[in-house]
């Protein structure tokens, strides 16, 4: 339903010939390219659900943190005014500052027609450019990171200071299947048991959620970091609300008393020994939300990662699609129309 709100036909103009039928030059003409990849799209539609998406996300942590600061206000004022200080910072740091940095990151132009494929392929190479350089520059500068194998990156570097496009496409290709890879999942770990302990130690259903969303949208600005390009808009749009939807639960999960339920049903073992049951309840609650919190943020990470893998996947294969064809029909048609105009008969039938 969501993806309604964006989708809608774009005008194709086909070839004619037939599309089952293979090139002279062995290569992908666009129009194979649009009949197997290409979605309907509208672009626009898709920047403003990017948006509308991420101002949901915001509007839901600005009221958590607001929630936060009133029930401290209830208790102290001034408390209340220094909590609420510290919330609007905490606000800026751990919202508006990722959000900013992972929609400002570049991203691969892949859901395209014959009429911007040739637009959209400069625009990859750019990007593969500058993801060249932040890789190269940031294994130079930090060290102990280990990110990038540096074997590969030395390669990298060689490959753009020659203009060896092949060879930059094929070595930015293993980095992403080996260390980033390998990277990417260690970061995804680290988070889902930040996530975990967290949820354990907070114990409380608006600080559950809070948490939730700042740790799910780090993980994503350190994944975009650590590519160097981020998923398009449609699909960082699905990210943003996969996160609110796990903060969802998350806040429903730490409203239930699930530790309670499974301590009253084991009332009868728990007889004369007294404050055990409330023990087994905490320790239970805690190990429950903390493995689901932990395992949505695993599922966060993964899902960034596959989008990301993709986009990365079809810009490859767009690269090697030929587009001439279709520059050549664009100057025939000017020709065509040109010669026309020049014909007085036909430009007054035409009028």
């Amino acid at each position: 339903m969501l993806n309604a709100i964006f989708m809608e036909e774009l005008p194709v103009k086909k070839k004619h010939m037939n599309l089952s039928e293979e090139p002279e030059n062995g290569k992908m003409t666009i129009y194979d390219y649009e009949q197997k990849y290409v979605k309907r799209q509208n672009a626009r539609g898709a920047k403003i659900f990017l948006r509308l998406s991420a101002a949901i996300l915001g509007v839901f942590l600005f009221v958590i943190l607001l929630l936060v600061t009133l029930r401290v206000y209830d208790i102290n004022q001034y408390a209340g005014y220094g909590v609420g200080a510290a919330c609007l910072l905490v606000y800026i740091l751990v919202f508006i500052v990722p959000v900013v940095k992972i929609l400002r990151t570049g991203y691969f132009v892949t859901n395209v027609n014959a009429y911007n494929a040739g637009k959209a392929q400069r625009h990859n190479r750019k990007l593969r450019h500058q993801i060249a350089d932040k890789i190269i520059d940031f294994t130079a500068k930090v060290d102990g990171v280990g990110w990038y194998d540096s074997e590969l990156v030395g390669k990298l570097a060689i490959a753009l200071k020659t203009g060896d496009e092949d060879k930059l496409k094929s070595t930015l290709t293993a980095l992403y299947k080996g260390s980033v890879k390998k990277s990417a999942k260690s970061l995804i770990a680290k988070s889902s048991m930040k996530s975990a302990a967290y949820s354990a130690i907070s114990q409380t259903a608006k600080i559950d959620a809070a948490l939730v969303v700042v740790v799910n949208l780090q993980l994503i600005k350190d994944i975009v970091f650590l590519y160097g390009f981020r998923p398009s808009d449609a699909r960082l749009a699905r990210i943003f609300l996969a996160v609110l939807q796990n903060a969802l639960i998350a806040y429903g999960l730490g409203g239930a008393n699930i530790g309670g339920a499974v301590a009253k049903t084991m009332s009868g073992a728990l007889k004369g020994i007294p404050l055990l049951g409330s023990a087994i309840s905490a320790i239970v609650d805690s190990s429950v939300q903390g493995l689901v919190n932990g395992t949505l943020t695993t599922v966060i990470g993964y899902q960034t990662i596959k989008y990301l893998n993709k986009e990365y996947h079809l810009q490859n294969i767009l690269d090697g699609v030929d587009v001439s064809e279709t520059e050549a029909e664009l100057q025939q048609a000017c020709e065509e129309l040109e010669t026309q105009l020049k014909d007085k008969k036909k430009l007054a039938a035409a009028v």
